[in-house]
């Protein structure tokens, strides 16, 4: 049987607020009947406004939820509100599922036989057709010409000053053209430059962005044979460019590649907002290859988002990394038995050995603007801007996180552990523990 989570892994599952909200609202006991846990999923009936109960059951291997409320919402309040229950070991040991949730949970084992049967058959037919070679070769060279307008437009920039860039509509005939030429990926970042403008030091700032555009611009440009002896000319750095360019690589491609097992910390995942898109970035780290990992998911606002990630499990598995000069990204390959929710705090580094990471990862791809950290034994403390403080010094947090009350508080003022994402403006807290080693969702 799974280990219980605690109360902040529940609710970072939650979608928003007012579900986390909604769900501590119906997570008394008083309000469920014929609950119980078993093996990997807990079940129970939890009164509405009906005459009958809403019945929800919890998946708790992915997890994946079921609930006969109308709700839209994924998961839904009464789904919270029985993990809540759970954590709070409000739910006992059954030897079997009811059989409405029995027959659900045979369901999705049946789905799942069939999907997997359905994707080799897939991946065999694929790897028999070939892409159309005058298609690909089509997006080349508009990539290639796309490119060369941008280094173009880019020495114009520095040519007539940056003073015109205030608007926050001068990028947005460049985005356009970018869009036509297949570059997906150099399109976002160029639509992301206004953000930049609402800093006092805009103009240093705008200047570094236009330098790695230039940068990936120019590596596009020049194959590896072209490129001066010494220099790094392996496919993976090759790789990379292309990537932030915006050439896609298939799940199918990445899954038949190597993969890593290995036990991995969810440390936490934070989500993001753009052109009506959710974009969830989760984060791992394993604990004996001491790899970082990145598992994204999309779905367009109002849609339910992956969440078989919780923040604090420990996961058994096989991972496998897209590929590129500091491989960051992966997809679960393989999940093992064994699943363990609740092992104390991730191992971790001071801020010296994480700095020294994330300079090794920025050495291999420029562009890389985030990268989980664990760090050991620092504080929060105030010193003009918050940062996480330690003897040998300390890394500062992200403007935007405003005051960290609740890391505040779980610090008392003694060092603890504290899982975060960099970024080049500072660290967004994801995660800490407390003595007992429960995490703490930030």
């Amino acid at each position: 049987m799974i280990e219980r989570w605690n109360r902040d892994q529940v609710l970072a599952l939650a979608p928003d607020a007012p579900s986390r909200k909604a769900a501590q609202g119906v997570s008394s006991p008083g309000k469920w009947s014929g609950v119980g846990v078993a093996a990997e999923a807990v079940w129970g009936e939890c009164a509405g406004s009906g005459s009958k109960p809403y019945r929800a059951c919890v998946d708790l291997s992915e997890p994946a939820y079921r609930c006969s409320c109308p709700s839209r919402k994924f998961p839904c309040k009464h789904a919270l509100g029985l993990l809540l229950l759970w954590s709070a070991d409000g739910v006992p040991a059954a030897e079997r599922p009811a059989d409405w949730a029995a027959e659900w949970l045979d369901q999705r084992k049946a789905r799942a036989a069939g999907a997997a049967a359905s994707s080799s058959g897939a991946g065999r037919a694929a790897s028999a057709s070939a892409p159309d070679p005058r298609r690909a070769e089509l997006r080349e060279q508009r990539v290639t010409a796309g490119l060369a307008e941008l280094e173009r437009w880019l020495a114009d920039q520095v040519r007539q000053g940056i003073a015109g860039s205030r608007r926050h509509d001068h990028w947005d005939g460049l985005v356009k053209r970018l869009v036509d030429a297949q570059a997906p990926g150099v399109a976002g970042t160029v639509s992301r430059l206004g953000a930049v403008l609402s800093h006092e030091d805009w103009p240093a700032r705008l200047l570094g962005e236009y330098a790695l555009l230039h940068l990936l611009a120019v590596a596009h440009r020049r194959p590896p044979a072209a490129r001066e002896p010494g220099e790094d000319s392996g496919a993976e750095l090759l790789q990379t460019v292309r990537e932030r360019i915006g050439f896609p690589v298939a799940k199918e491609e990445v899954l038949a590649g190597r993969t890593v097992r290995d036990l991995w910390d969810v440390l936490g995942r934070r989500d993001s907002e753009q052109d009506r898109l959710i974009t969830r970035r989760v984060w791992l780290r394993g604990r004996a290859t001491g790899r970082a990992a990145l598992v994204l998911s999309f779905a367009p606002v109002g849609q339910a988002l992956d969440a078989s990630l919780v923040t604090g499990a420990v996961l058994d598995a096989d991972l496998a990394f897209y590929p590129g000069s500091a491989p960051l990204r992966a997809l679960v390959a393989v999940r093992h038995d064994g699943e363990a929710v609740s092992a104390g705090p991730a191992p971790g580094n001071t801020p010296e050995q994480a700095l020294e990471e994330v300079a090794r990862a920025l050495a291999g791809d420029p562009w890389l603007d985030s990268w989980p950290m664990v760090l050991e034994a620092v504080t929060p403390a105030k010193n003009g801007s918050w940062l996480l403080a330690s003897p040998a010094g300390g890394l500062p947090l992200h403007p935007s996180c405003g005051t960290p009350w609740r890391l505040v508080a779980a610090s008392g003022g003694h060092p603890l552990t504290v899982a975060a994402e960099w970024t080049p403006e500072g660290l967004w807290p994801l995660t800490t523990w407390d003595e007992k080693g429960q995490v703490i969702v930030l």
